[in-house]
């Protein structure tokens, strides 16, 4: 009995935990409309409440059938939304109504529905979302066509494009799934009776979608993505209860290739027995030490099979472990391998027997696989060994394993002339552990053949000097033949051991090594914000890690492929062929070099691949082609080249959200400008149609003094809608950043006092006080603006402090700025409603006396703020409220020379 893994254990607890008081979901899921998958679900939800459980019917659409519409007799039915559009009514599904109802289950029909415009969410399984993480249960329906990742595949064959899909995650995150099946001619013969659509509809289905051979289509795709979920509950239940032994519940092949040229013709054989079988079959290859002793022309072998099946379909795994019939067999229980396609043993005779083979061992020690043996005798079969998949291996598999053969007996000499001083003093056994020791030292520093060469020399040399009698090659004593012979045989298992241990360091090296670039990529592009950054990080860790110049290609708004609109880097890659970069993202394939498409181009092109599609092209132009299409070397490259390409989503999302994000505040905007607009130019409006109307049907009747009162008011309040207009203008124009300040040298008592004489007319009858210093300064500014914020702050006071009540103005130069300000003697202004008076149209009162927009005080701040000042207001003691604005001095004024 295996124990289970902790790691899955952990995982499965998390997966629970995620689910504590979340809802349960069931999928009635079907091949077409009209195979019962709502009678089903409402024939399920009946049993559930005669058992006492309280089940409601949030929506269910019947299409008119009889007897779907018998299920809903006894249960509770939520009432349904009734949406109008154009012209004609639909019902929705009321999610609020369900929430506050908040039943045990609820019965939600047709999952990919979308919903009516204005509602809450756009699609009905968000509704069911929603619904589930409230922790109620919830009952769908759901057709195979509707699902994401199919309903183009489906699209091509029916002839009918499905809009109302369903995200694959919401199918697979589902708790239960029911296939609810009826044969192709049983559904037809429902639909000609009418128990599918009306007749009319009925008859137009049966010409288009509803053809035998689409029904029959749809219900293989039904019964496989079924069997793809069972099959997915299977596998995670015999992991989390670790059983090892295979199950014959379906067919799957494995197919262990070695570096030989045997290895193509394995993975054809797979390919035809899946062909036949019907099966998914994954080829496999081991990595054990033993690769670094194997020449890059056996390695080629393999990355030749490995893409050679990625292309017939097979998933394609590399595996490390010490033992490569263990990590195979090891691999098969885990994914429930039940068939396995192995080359047969090299080995024959003796050699067979003595030193066994990895077909031997898997035979041996495997239960209820069933095997496939491959042989040719015209084609030689060599010893499976694993691969590292580093272009770096090749240059030091080299110097370890064929190094210097010289360093063995350089080795083995100078451990003589140490040992000679001390030969009477040391034993024959101590002088061979010395020996044992340098074998030991050149395994780890050189590799196995000089350790084995420093061996059979060690040997030698113990034999003539040391052994008696010495100087001879005979050994008298057969306790030192013993030893030497031990000695022998422990220095090459000792010699091999430390030559795995090397090789398994290396390897972890590079291992780690690959890791940490993709750290430090994933680092940099986390913090990256904008598409040009992005672009710059990847070609910089693409060319560092796989070597070559390489670049990115995007489509323009025109859908022609073009180099990115930024300064190239040294290593940016400016030739690429931009016809073969338009084919790989049409199509979505790798071509160029290394490929089968277009083998002779310089560059290899990779598309871009991204949630919705190809993005862009990625050209790299290698320097070695093994250091892209290594199966190690090739995931790492997808893997950069993943992260690219969701960053670049990102940004682009990023970017998206924030031109939506000024959309909506523009909308805002403009609701808020129509808003106010409406209301301020009502009163203004009716005062002149009325006055107009009155001089217009009894202008003669009218007296004097009558008429002017009349063209006063209309004058009036024509001056209002202008002033209204110019503010709206004005704010618009700083808004858009139109306005240049002309900036001049101006006295602080002249804006003010021609601000003054602006409202002379409306301050004719309130007190305002000026206080300015003597020996004022010159101010850099632009007076017309500055007069424009005076004005609208003297006005502001006017209109919010009684009549009669002074207004103070005070003026002060200091070496830091100038600062205006302007008290009146109103209500004040709250301190929660402070900090948004200068906010567009923000009013206190939006329906006051008071005329006005709520727009004069947030183009005084936009001034000030243009001019590099600020505005701000406070309470005043005794009532009113304090009105300042400071603008700094950017430079000295000019001196003024006497007359």
């Amino acid at each position: 009995m295996h124990r289970p893994d902790p790691d899955r254990l952990l995982e499965r607890a998390k997966r629970y935990e995620a689910r504590n008081g979340r809802g349960h979901l069931k999928i009635f899921f079907g091949a077409a409309a009209g195979v019962g998958k709502t009678y089903a679900m409402l024939q399920a939800a009946r049993l559930l409440a005669q058992d006492g459980r309280d089940v409601v019917v949030g929506f269910v659409e019947t299409h008119g059938r009889t007897e779907t519409q018998a299920q809903l007799a006894d249960l509770v039915q939520l009432p349904v939304l009734m949406k109008n559009r154009r012209g004609s009514c639909r019902k929705e599904f009321d999610l609020d109504a369900a929430l506050k109802r908040n039943p045990d289950l609820i019965l939600v029909d047709e999952l990919a529905h979308t919903n009516f415009s204005g509602m809450r969410h756009p699609k009905r399984w968000q509704d069911v979302q929603e619904l589930l993480e409230s922790g109620i249960d919830v009952y769908t329906t759901l057709n195979v066509q509707h699902l994401e990742s199919l309903h183009e595949d489906v699209g091509r064959f029916v002839g009918i494009r499905v809009w109302e899909t369903v995200p694959d995650t919401v199918f697979e995150a589902a708790d239960e799934v029911e296939l609810v099946d009826l044969p192709p001619d049983e559904l037809l013969m429902r639909l000609r009776e009418g128990k599918v659509y009306l007749p009319e509809k009925a008859e137009r289905a049966l010409s288009h979608f509803f053809r035998k051979g689409n029904l029959i289509a749809l219900r293989e795709l039904a019964l496989r993505r079924t069997a793809e979920r069972v099959d997915a509950q299977m596998q995670d239940y015999r992991q989390e209860n670790a059983i090892r032994e295979v199950w014959n519940v379906g067919e799957r092949i494995l197919v262990c290739i070695g570096p030989n040229h045997q290895a193509v013709k394995l993975v054809r054989a797979a390919k035809r027995l899946a062909t036949s079988l019907h099966a998914s079959w994954i080829a496999v290859y081991v990595e054990t030490p033993a690769l670094q002793r194997l020449s890059s022309s056996r390695r080629d072998e393999v990355l030749k099979a490995l893409r050679l099946a990625e292309r017939l379909g097979a998933n394609t795994v590399t595996l490390s472990g010490q033992n490569m019939g263990n990590t195979i067999l090891q691999y098969a229980h885990e994914h429930n391998i039940n068939k396995l396609v192995l080359g047969r043993p090299s080995r024959k005779g003796w050699r067979r027997w003595f030193l066994g083979s990895v077909v031997d061992t898997i035979i041996s020690q495997a239960h209820g696989i069933n095997f496939y043996l491959l042989g040719d005798e015209s084609l030689p079969i060599l010893k499976s060994s694993p691969e590292l998949a580093e272009d770096h291996v090749d240059r030091l598999s080299s110097d370890k394993n064929y190094g210097n053969p010289l360093w063995g007996v350089v080795t083995a000499l100078v451990l003589t002339l140490i040992d000679w001083p001390f030969r009477e003093v040391l034993s024959p056994s101590n002088i061979l552990l010395v020996y044992l020791l340098g074998v030991f030292f050149v395994a780890m520093r050189f590799g196995l053949w000089p350790s084995i060469l420093a061996s059979l020399a060690s040997a030698a040399l113990f034999a003539f000097f040391f052994a008696p009698p010495i100087f001879s090659f005979a050994i008298a004593d057969p306790e030192d033949l013993i030893g030497l012979a031990v000695m022998l045989v422990v220095g090459a298992v000792t010699s091999n051991l430390a030559d795995n241990v090397r090789s398994q360091t290396q390897v972890a090296r590079y291992r780690e090594r690959r890791a940490s670039t993709l750290y430090h990529l994933s680092k940099e592009l986390a913090e990256a914000r904008l598409e040009d950054e992005i672009i710059e990080i990847g070609v910089r860790h693409i060319h560092a890690e796989f070597g070559g110049r390489n670049t990115f290609l995007f489509p323009d708004r025109n859908g022609k492929l073009c180099y990115p609109p930024h300064i190239p880097l040294p290593i940016s890659l400016l030739g690429a062929d931009l016809g073969v970069a338009r084919w790989v993202f049409n199509h979505g394939q790798i071509a160029g070099n290394g490929t089968d498409t277009l083998p002779s181009e310089k560059a290899v092109y990779i598309p871009l691949i991204g949630s919705t599609g190809a993005i862009g092209v990625l050209v790299l132009e290698p320097i070695n082609l093994r250091r892209i299409f290594l199966p190690e070397q090739r995931r790492l490259l997808d893997t950069f080249v993943n992260q690219i390409v969701h960053t670049l989503e990102r940004a682009n999302l990023a970017e998206q959200a924030k031109d939506a994000t000024l959309k909506m505040q523009s909308e805002t905007l403009r609701n808020s400008l129509l808003s106010s607009i409406s209301h301020d130019l009502r009163t203004p409006l009716a005062t002149i149609v009325s006055a107009s109307s009155a001089l217009e049907s009894d202008g003669e009747h009218l007296d004097e003094n009558s008429r002017r009162k009349l063209v006063r008011a209309i004058n009036e309040e024509v001056q209002r809608m202008s002033e209204l207009t110019i503010k709206i203008l004005d704010m618009a124009q700083l808004e858009a950043g139109e306005v240049v300040l002309n900036r001049q040298w101006y006295e602080a008592e002249e804006i003010v006092g021609c601000a003054l004489r602006r409202l002379d007319k409306k301050l004719n009858n309130r007190p305002v006080n000026v206080q300015i210093a003597d020996s004022q300064a010159l101010i850099l500014v632009d007076a017309v603006l500055l007069q424009q914020v005076m004005v609208n702050l003297l006005d502001n006071a006017d209109k919010y402090s009684s009549e009669g009540l002074p207004i103070d103005i005070s003026v002060e130069t200091t070496p830091f700025g100038l600062t205006i300000t302007i008290a009146d003697r109103g209500p004040g202004i709250a301190e929660e409603f402070q900090h948004k008076i200068f906010d567009k149209f923000f009013r206190i009162h939006a329906e006051s006396a008071q005329s006005g927009v709520g727009l004069g005080l947030s183009i005084c701040r936009a001034i000030v703020e243009a001019h590099g000042g600020e505005v701000s207001v406070s309470n005043r003691n005794g009532g009113g409220a304090i009105f300042q604005l400071h603008l700094p001095i950017l430079q000295s004024p000019p001196s003024i020379e006497p007359e």
